[in-house]
């Protein structure tokens, strides 16, 4: 489209830009971003793995300071305090007996009886001043026990009838003990032969079983009776084949005499 100006020129126009048909600018590109500008250099070889918080070191890494407060000397459990224990010493001559029971004399040590006693071995020679001493009154107690035993089945008996009766079922029940406290009894007999000082508990034991015999029968018979008791005891306990009571009945009363 031409115009006509005042000075007579025609001047071509320029046509007015299309709004709709504007070229579409061209987008810039936008510039990557820099692969390592400000960012923090990754470790190669934990690169992409979070970084891990610092723990405590375990006792096998403890440094200095740690270590110093390890004692290596300490046991996991502490010796148990020291208990009251009056009747450690009573405690200690029981468990000799059983130890003597179990190994006999020439197996008993120390370190057995302080086991069987739960004491520590030092209270073994606190107590006692040897071996010899200890087995000594482990012998003295079993046999008051014993005698004891003895005396009680002879409670009720007054007559010369009643005694065969006690004294036979005395010997059929293997005098009111078992076969743990018979091996302790031929322990010490065998111990007295090569040990004197143990005659005396020996003498001891004898004297007393005779001293309730003598209730009812004269010092003689007491002792031959006793001595028959013993005697026929260790034969039934060493037989293969039990022994009638009917038989032990006729040994007793020959014994025992005539009325």
């Amino acid at each position: 489209m031409s115009r006509t100006r005042a000075d007579g020129v025609v001047r071509q126009a320029t046509p007015a830009a299309n709004p709709a048909k504007a070229a579409p600018a061209k987008a810039t590109p936008a510039k990557a971003a820099p692969t390592k500008a400000g960012l923090p250099k990754a470790s190669p070889s934990k690169a992409g793995l979070p970084k891990a918080s610092p723990s405590k070191a375990s006792p096998s890494q403890a440094g200095p300071t740690e270590k110093a407060h390890h004692d290596p000397t300490k046991r996991n459990n502490p010796r148990r305090a020291r208990r009251h224990d009056p009747d450690r010493k009573d405690r200690i001559v029981d468990a000799a007996i059983q130890v003597i029971a179990e190994h006999g004399v020439a197996g008993t040590t120390h370190r057995l009886i302080a086991a069987a006693a739960d004491v520590p071995l030092g209270s073994l020679t606190y107590h006692f001043t040897g071996l010899d001493d200890l087995r000594a009154q482990a012998f003295k107690r079993h046999a008051e026990r014993m005698s004891a035993t003895y005396a009680a089945h002879f409670d009720g008996v007054h007559d010369r009838d009643q005694l065969i009766d006690a004294v036979t079922r005395l010997i059929h029940g293997d005098a009111g003990a078992d076969t743990h406290d018979w091996a302790i009894a031929y322990e010490l007999y065998l111990a007295a032969l090569r040990d004197p000082a143990l005659r005396e508990v020996t003498e001891t034991w004898m004297r007393a079983s005779r001293a309730v015999l003598e209730r009812f029968v004269d010092p003689v018979t007491a002792r031959g009776v006793d001595a028959l008791i013993e005697g026929l005891v260790i034969h039934k306990t060493l037989a293969t084949t039990p022994v009638p009571v009917e038989e032990i009945r006729a040994i007793v009363t020959r014994a025992v005499g005539k009325p």
